[in-house]
């Protein structure tokens, strides 16, 4: 039916690896664990599975600072492994994304390690190494994500170090050839060996024309909201001026498209990527534009706080003034770094909970019903909730540990998966303790048991997701129209050459619906 290509009308399905399923009774979830979930997965109707980041790594940011881009961690198995999870994936019809991160890597990999010990060794330009200034001090007023400068002390150079998040997540120099080499080969190296698209993490934290390390502007329009991460320093300042979304970012991602291109079978870059308040549709789009990265991944929809019925309107009407008929943005209401949407959007809508699986639902039938692809964050085909009552000897997010009591981090959204009510950890782990703690609360969603239960959101969303696969509104065209409804509704009607599909999202009645309309029908 479809003449997109699969990218442009994909539902993928996020797996964080460590918290999915273990299969070596170690506490921690693993490639093993992935393969032996793959039937849920497939029976859901999702088109493909992104994995967060499971390559070699000290485990700082649990992945997201790599120390060797063509390697797994043992935690979670071997390139063995993987051979057989991208094997048994396609077996089952679903394509299979990975998660690089090109801005950063550990502190450990051995291109920082040689680059740290001298000013004149083959890699002593392959980071970002800037003298203090005349008074000792880091060379501007750049902040980290976690808190505190974006500059740390080497005392072997006797220069400061950029790392746009951790100490232990130094930025690679992008203005480097050599450094652009080696990833376009950690990039072939995984498509040679049949993925079939990257998720690219915070792309725009880049860095690599920076010089000469311009002072961030403060925000004028900065207010102090709710939420921690709205207090502390790094929100204050605008980034798109010098430290973020610099023109090197474009030549990565073109690099990256002509080797993606190079390949048979539609292989897609997601590109994760940001801007100041007013400025994230423009960045998506440059980021977009042909030669690029296939599309973007979009955080409007991500709000920490939750969003109300009109917030939600208007992120989907800037994307649809942006990328209406085109696959090139992506959707997510959930995902590894954010509250999950189950919890969070409650109080902003007005739902109470016992509506929550009712509001599960619905967002997943809105987001899915979009243009371009959507991502589904694990657990919510469950309507799993957040977990809030982690204690600080449990926690293990740096984020959450640099800010406590008054931030909890990210640990809250990712809590194991449980599969059986009735079994020990709900059948994720055997061993007597998994890495974060498993929620009591999830118990009565464990996966195995919810795909069995005909009510269930899992079944709901899976009957939906059929549907949606036969309606060439969706899935041969990437038009919509302009959004409509009142207060506590969202309707638009997507639009292809053979069906108009009007669809309706009822936020007062808690609930969606789908008609075909013809021409005129009001």
């Amino acid at each position: 039916m479809s003449s997109l290509k699969w990218w442009e009308h994909a539902v993928i399905y996020q797996i964080y690896p460590r918290s999915f399923q273990d299969s070596n009774s170690d506490g921690i979830g693993d490639l093993n664990g992935i393969i032996s979930r793959l039937k849920y997965i497939a029976d859901l109707g999702v088109d493909a599975i992104w994995i967060s980041p499971f390559f070699m790594s000290p485990q700082h940011d649990f992945g997201y600072d790599v120390s060797n881009y063509c390697d797994i961690n043992p935690e979670y198995g071997n390139l063995s492994d993987f051979d057989q999870l991208i094997e048994k994936t396609h077996e089952l019809g679903l394509r299979l994304m990975i998660d690089i991160v090109p801005a950063h890597c550990s502190y450990l990999h051995p291109w920082f390690e040689e680059s740290r010990k001298s000013k004149d060794n083959s890699k002593s330009d392959w980071f970002h190494w800037v003298d203090p200034k005349p008074d000792g001090c880091p060379p501007n007023n750049w902040l980290s994500f976690f808190g505190g400068p974006a500059w740390s002390w080497e005392p072997r150079r006797q220069q400061y170090y950029l790392h746009n998040f951790l100490p232990e997540q130094p930025n690679l120099n992008h203005a480097n050839q050599e450094v652009q080499e080696e990833l376009n080969n950690v990039a072939r190296f995984w498509f040679d060996r049949g993925v079939d698209g990257f998720r690219l993490d915070a792309v725009h934290t880049i860095n690599g024309d920076c010089e000469p390390y311009k002072d961030n502007l403060a925000d004028p329009n900065f207010t102090l909201g709710p939420l921690p991460q709205d207090k502390q320093p790094f929100f204050r300042q605008l980034h798109d001026v010098a430290q973020l979304n610099q023109p090197v970012i474009q030549k990565f991602s073109e690099a990256y498209r002509r080797i993606a291109d190079e390949y048979e079978g539609d292989r897609f870059l997601m590109g994760e990527v940001n801007g100041d308040e007013g400025n994230a549709m423009t960045v998506s789009k440059t980021f977009s534009e042909p030669g690029r990265l296939h599309a973007t991944y979009n955080f409007d929809l991500l709000e920490w706080t939750g969003l109300s019925v009109s917030e939600i309107k208007g992120a989907i009407a800037n994307a649809i003034e942006a990328f209406n008929g085109s696959g090139r943005l992506c959707f997510a209401f959930s995902n590894h770094d954010v509250p999950r949407s189950a919890s969070r959007q409650l109080s902003p809508l007005g739902i109470t909970l016992d509506k929550q699986d009712d509001l599960q639902l619905l967002l997943l039938q809105l987001e899915t019903s979009l243009i371009g692809s959507s991502c589904i964050y694990q657990g919510e085909e469950l309507g799993l909730s957040d977990v809030t009552n982690i204690q600080f000897g449990e926690m293990k997010d740096p984020w959450g540990l640099n800010f406590y009591p008054e931030f909890l981090g990210r640990d809250t959204c990712r809590t194991p998966m449980v599969w059986e009510k009735n079994k020990p950890m709900g059948g994720f782990t055997l061993a007597n303790e998994a890495w974060l703690p498993i929620s009591e609360l999830h118990m009565e969603k464990a996966g195995l048991d919810m795909a069995k239960s005909e009510g269930s959101i899992y079944n709901k969303f899976s009957s939906f997701l059929k549907w949606r696969r036969k309606q060439p509104a969706m899935i041969s065209s990437n038009k919509m129209s302009e959004l409509s409804g009142g207060p506590s509704e969202i309707i638009f009607d997507r639009e292809s050459e053979t069906q108009i599909l009007r669809c309706k999202f009822d936020f007062g009645l808690v609930k969606a619906t789908f008609e075909e309309v013809t021409h005129g029908t009001s």
